[in-house]
This record gives C-alpha cells, sequence and structure tokens, in this order.
C-alpha cells in the first residue's frame, strides 16, 4: 500500500504538485473509512463515461480510500421504457411508477450497477453491488406518483461490511418499505438521505457537464450559498433543472456541518476535483460574506497586510496603508483578501490576491474571484511566470500574454489597442516583495 499511495501522489503531482496530493490525501485518510466521500453518479455518466469513472474510482481505492457510490440511470431508464412501450410520465421531477414500469426499471437498474461492478473488477478493484437493503421507504402518493418511495431510514449495515471486506459499496436507486415492497427512490433524495446518515467528509455530484453553468456555457467554478445563492436564484438564466439542483444543495448543505462542500464535476475530473487547490468543477459551500472597502482607509490595509504576507510568505516593500483608491475584499472569516487599484484606460488592476492554504481546498479563493466578478466588468493583473496557480488564472482570463519574468491576464477587455497599454501598465509596475528588490 505504500508502494502504491507513492506511485499515486506522483500522478496526481501531474494535475498539481505532489505537496498538494499529499495534502488532501492526508486529511481523506484521516475520515472513518464509510464517511470519507458519498459519490453520486448519473446515468448519463454511465452511458457516456463508464471508463473513465472506472478508472477515477480505481485511483481512490488504491491509495485506500473508500467513497460510497451511489447511482441512478434516468437516460437508460427512459429508452427501455419507451421500448417496451410503457408509460412512466415525469410528474413534478419524479417517474410515476406503475407495477407495469417497475417491472422494467428493477432489471435496467440491475444491470448499470453491474456495469459499473464489473468494470472495476476487471482493474483489480474488489467492488460490491449494494441493489437492496439500504434504503427503508415509504410510498410517496401512490394515486399521483405510483411505486415512488421517499426514504425514512438508510441502513448503514450493508456499506459498512462492503467496506470492512477492502470493496466499493456500489448502490442503486431502490428502496423497500418494512414489508418488502420495491419502491423506485429519486436519486437526489436517495443521494440527500445518504449524506443524512453518513455525514461525509466529501460530497461529489458526477455529471456529464462536469459542474454548473453559467448563463454562457461556462463551469462555475464555486458557490457560496451564503453570497451567491439569492443572486443565482433571482437570474432568468437559472431555470429548471438548474434550479431544483441548487435548492436541492442548498437543503443537503443547510443539514451539514458548515465546512462541508460539494463538488459538482466529470468523471475524467474527479481526481483534480479532489486532490488540487484548483479543483475541476463547481465547488458549492455554505460558505461566507465579503466585506467591501470601495476606497479602503488606511487601517483598514494596514488590517489586512499580516493576511496578504503570511499567504505570500514574503514582506512587502512599501507598506499597504500608502496606496491610494484601493479597493479592498475581505472574507469575513479574514482568510481571503483581493486589493483592486486604479489602472489604465478606466480598468481596475488587481494588485494583491490572496488565500490562505487551509482555504484553498474550500473553494473560498473561487467565491471572493466571483466577489470580484460581480464588482468589476473588466480587470487585469500579472503573475510570475513560475506561480503553481497560473493555470487556474488562465481559465478566468479572456487573454494572457506572456513577458518574462511575467504574465499578464485579463478579462472584460476585448479592444487590442486598449489590451496593449494594460500589458504596459502592469509591467511596468513596481516589484512589491522584498526578496525581488533589484
Amino acid at each position: 500500500m505504500t508502494e502504491t499511495r507513492s506511485v499515486v501522489i506522483e500522478l496526481l503531482s501531474q494535475l498539481g504538485s505532489s505537496k498538494e496530493a499529499r495534502e488532501y490525501l492526508n486529511r481523506f485518510s484521516s475520515q472513518e473509512k464509510t464517511e470519507f466521500a458519498v459519490i453520486k453518479v448519473g446515468g448519463g455518466v454511465l452511458r457516456d463515461q463508464l471508463d473513465e469513472l472506472a478508472w477515477a474510482l480505481t485511483f481512490l481505492h488504491r491509495v485506500g480510500l473508500y467513497p460510497i457510490v451511489l447511482h441512478g440511470a434516468g437516460p437508460q431508464l427512459s429508452e427501455a421504457l419507451e421500448q417496451s412501450q410503457v408509460d412512466a410520465p415525469i410528474i413534478d421531477g419524479l417517474r410515476k411508477t406503475t407495477p407495469e414500469a417497475m417491472a422494467v426499471i428493477r432489471p435496467i437498474l440491475y444491470e448499470q450497477n453491474l456495469r459499473l461492478v464489473d468494470e472495476l473488477e476487471e482493474r483489480g478493484v474488489r467492488a460490491r453491488s449494494v441493489v437492496h437493503g439500504v434504503f427503508e421507504s415509504e410510498v410517496i402518493d401512490a394515486e399521483k406518483f405510483g411505486l415512488v418511495g421517499t426514504v425514512g431510514k438508510v441502513h448503514r449495515g450493508p456499506l459498512q461490511s462492503a467496506i470492512r471486506s477492502g470493496a466499493l459499496p456500489i448502490v442503486a436507486c431502490l428502496g423497500e418499505t418494512t414489508s418488502g415492497q420495491a419502491l423506485n427512490v429519486n436519486a437526489d433524495m436517495a443521494a440527500a438521505a445518504l449524506v443524512d446518515a453518513i455525514q461525509p467528509y466529501k460530497i461529489v455530484l458526477l455529471t456529464p457537464t462536469g459542474g454548473l453553468l453559467d448563463s454562457e456555457g461556462r463551469i462555475i467554478s464555486a458557490i457560496s450559498i451564503a453570497s451567491d445563492y439569492e443572486r443565482l436564484m433571482e437570474s432568468e438564466w437559472v431555470h429548471s433543472g438548474m434550479r431544483l439542483k441548487l435548492q436541492q444543495i442548498k437543503a443537503m448543505l443547510d443539514r451539514l456541518p458548515g465546512s462541508s462542500s460539494i463538488s459538482i464535476t466529470s468523471a475524467s475530473h474527479l481526481t483534480k476535483e479532489l486532490f488540487t487547490h484548483t479543483g475541476a468543477g463547481t465547488l458549492v459551500r455554505l460558505g461566507e460574506r465579503f466585506d467591501h472597502c470601495p476606497d479602503a482607509a488606511a487601517h483598514q490595509l494596514t488590517e489586512v497586510q499580516p493576511l496578504i504576507e503570511s499567504c505570500f510568505g514574503k514582506k512587502l516593500r512599501t507598506p499597504l496603508a500608502g496606496l491610494r483608491k484601493a479597493y479592498c475584499i475581505t472574507a469575513q472569516s479574514r482568510r481571503a483578501a483581493a486589493i483592486v487599484l486604479e489602472g489604465n484606460r478606466g480598468v481596475a488592476y488587481l494588485d494583491k490576491f490572496a488565500v490562505t492554504p487551509q482555504a484553498r481546498g474550500e473553494g473560498l479563493g473561487a467565491a471572493l474571484w466571483n466577489e470580484l466578478r460581480q464588482t468589476f466588468p473588466a480587470l487585469y493583473w500579472r503573475s510570475r511566470q513560475d506561480n503553481p496557480i497560473n493555470g487556474w488564472y488562465q481559465r478566468q482570463a479572456t487573454a494572457s500574454l506572456r513577458y518574462p519574468p511575467w504574465k499578464i491576464f485579463a478579462y472584460g477587455v476585448d479592444d487590442f489597442d486598449t489590451l496593449g497599454h494594460l500589458v504596459r501598465d502592469a509591467r511596468a509596475r513596481d516589484v512589491a516583495w522584498q526578496e525581488n528588490a533589484l
């Protein structure tokens, strides 16, 4: 196991750094095995990304991590029901399940469950099919929904038994009444009940899109329920499926400890989402609010300076208190801050962006970036070429240019002439840190 972990850490370092990989692996390994993670897999992922999913789960298993994998089979069920000419309409987000529909649904769920189990075992991973005995359920409304259940109780025994034996539990969304009647349980409802019972360290939703998408179809890197939820729910482009997903995620997080988070990513990016600070999907957390100081006073800048210096591990050449017309955004926990200055051609310049190491894996940096984007429609900044988060900066920018020793980024600026002025301005700015003094 030690040798395997070393190999895996080396592989993970290709996604970020070996230091990051070790940090997360140590965090995850310190959890009770049954409480590491619940991973909910959509039917579209089983259909289109089964190979990527199996390899990602193999990765976790080889370093001694045992996520509880819960899957649905929405697209497969729709196709099978249509081919069987069985009517099973979706009502209020739930599939009406007559006895005839259940006769189609149950074998499809068994089949999809065993497909994933077989894929894992072909890769040398012990996996156990768990299709019954976990979700004790009751019929919601027999007349309206038929054999559709709500989860009343989660039995952890089958999951604990699988993990004790060294196997990954692969759980289907089927429930039973106390009398043994099989019920169709909505995958999101089953996931919420499982999370409530397990209280896992990590909650991951795997989707074909790899995250929640904004109005332009781009993945939203982080959502803070505290600062983003109301704004998103009021946005015209947040509707139907995404609206329901956000409501379900908020309800889930409201019942969990404040440090909990939910990652939405793709099967191919699962390890990157789990083991790197920058992640690869949408990280949703209860989060915290941010304080905005549009024209920060000297004492406010003095208060934030220790945070900035501790995050960078360096001393500033000039005290922040000397800055004029500085816009300061600070997390209420004082674990993240950004300082924006007047720039060139009316575009703001990001002078400092700092997040403590402990908060980087929680999505606080991405939440702070969302605050910046909401506040400044256009922004430019520079970073040393060897800065390890340049890859993340690249994903936030719409333009970037390399001028050693700097890499210069911008978003919200389309005019080439303006970009030229911004680049020259960024290159000409003073070096901030004492150790870099020329």
